[in-house]
């Protein structure tokens, strides 16, 4: 995750301020900042956006943030281009570790090479630098991800679309202009 300002939904967290007990936080976007979302988006609007996080350290200088997000969004349906609705409720689980921390370094390749990583274990701690986290930009990561790239009205289906048959699909032969060439 970036930590500058490229999201328009920002709520910093001070690490410094941060103890072991977890500390709950509550956040959700204002007019602006949807708009700002539907922008970067590139979806046709951004009617609510808020998530409710854990905020609490993890290990020594490590942060845990873990939660939910939930967004409402509308699309344009890929066939019919109408507004689509969309919900997103996604659980978030994101740890950080100040940048040049020994927790933040790759898992180390064995002998053949390999590096061995679970797709189905923890992701790796994500870098910080400085005194804060950005958990707006993670709410608005994990919505982001969350988006449907081909959303489509119920019932709506291609219309007009007729498969190629394989005798369709065969090039023509380059002599087949030559064939009536020769005819008188």
């Amino acid at each position: 995750m970036k930590n500058d300002d490229e999201t328009p939904f920002s709520y910093r967290v001070k690490v410094g301020h941060i103890s072991a007990n977890p500390v709950e936080v509550t956040i959700s976007a204002n007019d602006e900042e949807r708009a700002g979302l539907a922008e970067l988006w590139s979806v046709l609007d951004v009617k609510a956006l808020s998530a409710t996080f854990q905020v609490l350290r993890w290990k020594r200088d490590g942060v845990r943030i873990k939660g939910r997000v939930t967004a409402e969004i509308v699309q344009a349906c890929v066939v019919t281009l109408d507004p689509v609705e969309s919900h997103i409720d996604e659980p978030i689980e994101v740890i950080f570790v100040p940048e040049g921390s020994k927790l933040a370094r790759l898992p180390v390749a064995t002998d053949t090479g390999e590096m061995l990583l679970d797709p189905e274990g923890p992701d790796a701690p994500e870098v910080f630098t400085g005194d804060t986290i950005d958990a707006g930009a993670v709410a608005a990561e994990h919505v982001a991800l969350a988006i449907d790239p081909y959303p489509r009205k119920p019932d709506t289906a291609f219309a007009g679309h007729i498969e190629s048959s394989d005798e369709d699909d065969r090039k023509p032969s380059p002599f087949a202009v030559l064939k009536d060439w020769k005819k008188d």
